[in-house]
C-alpha cells in the first residue's frame, strides 16, 4: 500500500533505546543536535533511569524526552513506538550509531519521494561490530572525510539493520507492528522479525544517502553466554514463527558457532568467544530436548 507524506512539514521522532552507555550515548545526542534538520522529537527508553545523562539531553536543541519501560531492546522499542503518537517517521538509532549531518534530512527527502517505501537503512560507513570498537575521534573523522554521493542509490534489502532504521508510521500503525518481545535483553534479529511485519505494506530500503558510523561500543552488552544461546534460539524461534527463512535461520546461527569456536581458540579479546560458545552449546542442547527457548536467557549469568 503506497503512503505519500502530508503537505504539512514531516513529523519525525527519533527513538534511541539504551542500556549502560551514558557517556557513548551523550556523544550520540551530540551528533544528533548537528543535524541540518532536526527531528521533532528525540525519545529516549533507557533500561535503568541513571544510563542517561537527563541535564544533557534536555539542553538539546530539540530537547530529549524520557520514556518509561520494561528492560530489553524489544521492550524499549516498543514503549517508544507507543509514545511516538502521530508521527510520520521514526527513525530508530543504536545508542552508539552516530549519524551523518544530513541523515534526517536524507531520510526526510528519500520517503518524501518515494511513498511506496515503508522502511530504509542506510550505509555504514564504518562499523566495529566484530572489532573492539570505535572511539569517538576517529568515528568524527570518519564522518567528517565522508563524501557522500549527490544523488544516492537505493535498492532492496529484507530488513533494516537494526543500528539505524527508518519506518513510515502509518504502515506500523496499519499492522499495528511491534518488535518481538520474546527475544529479551539484546534482541538479536528483532529486526528481521519487524520488517517482516512490514513487508507487505511497500518496500524495504538499503539507501546511499543515510550514513553514519557505528562504533559498536563494547560496554552495555549481554553477557557472553546469554549472546551465544541467543545466536542459536533466536533464529530457531524466528524460523518456526515464519518470519525467518529456514536456510536463512541455519546460516545465521551457523556463521557465528563456527566463529565462536575457532576464536576461542584464540587469546581473549573483547568479545567473550567462549562464553558464547557456552551459550551456543546450552541452546544446541535444549533444542536437542525441543526445550529451546530465547527467554532462557534471563535465567543465565
Amino acid at each position: 500500500m503506497v503512503d505519500t507524506l502530508p503537505s504539512r512539514p514531516t513529523a519525525i521522532v527519533v527513538g534511541i533505546a539504551t542500556s549502560g552507555r551514558r557517556e557513548v550515548l551523550r556523544d550520540t545526542l551530540i551528533q544528533l543536535d548537528r543535524q541540518a534538520l532536526r527531528p521533532q522529537r528525540i525519545l529516549i527508553c533507557p533500561s535503568a533511569d541513571d544510563d542517561v545523562d537527563w541535564d544533557h539531553a534536555a539542553s538539546l536543541t530539540i530537547a530529549a524526552e524520557r520514556i518509561k519501560g520494561p528492560r530489553g531492546l524489544t521492550a524499549q522499542r516498543n514503549a517508544i513506538l507507543e509514545a511516538a503518537g502521530d508521527a510520520d517517521l521514526i527513525v530508530f538509532l543504536d545508542d552508539d550509531y552516530l549519524p551523518a549531518d544530513r541523515f534526517i534530512l536524507e531520510a526526510e527527502r528519500l520517503f518524501g519521494q518515494n511513498p511506496d517505501v515503508v522502511a530504509a537503512t542506510g550505509h555504514v560507513l564504518a562499523d566495529s561490530v566484530h572489532g573492539p570498537g570505535i572511539g569517538l575521534h576517529e568515528a568524527l573523522a570518519v564522518l567528517a572525510g565522508d563524501q557522500p554521493p549527490q544523488d544516492g542509490d537505493i535498492w532492496p534489502v529484507e530488513n533494516t539493520y537494526g543500528c539505524n532504521m527508518i519506518f513510515r508510521m502509518a504502515a506500523i500503525r496499519r499492522t499495528g507492528a511491534r518488535f518481538d518481545e520474546n527475544l529479551p535483553l539484546y534482541g538479536w534479529q528483532e529486526d528481521v522479525d519487524f520488517c517482516s511485519l512490514l513487508a507487505a505494506e511497500g518496500r524495504i530500503v538499503h539507501a546511499t544517502v543515510l550514513r553514519g558510523v557505528h562504533r559498536a561500543v563494547k560496554s552495555g552488552r549481554t553477557s557472553g553466554v546469554r549472546f551465544g544461546y541467543s545466536q542459536i534460539a533466536n533464529t530457531v524461534y524466528l524460523a518456526r514463527k515464519g518470519t525467518m527463512r529456514r536456510a536463512r535461520a541455519l546460516r545465521l546461527s551457523a556463521a557465528p558457532f563456527v566463529a565462536n569456536i575457532v576464536c576461542s581458540l584464540l587469546p581473549r579479546g573483547l568479545i567473550d568467544r567462549r562464553g558464547r560458545l557456552k551459550g551456543n552449546l546450552l541452546a544446541l542442547w535444549d533444542l536437542a530436548r525441543g526445550r529451546i527457548d530465547p527467554r532462557r536467557i534471563l535465567s543465565l549469568d
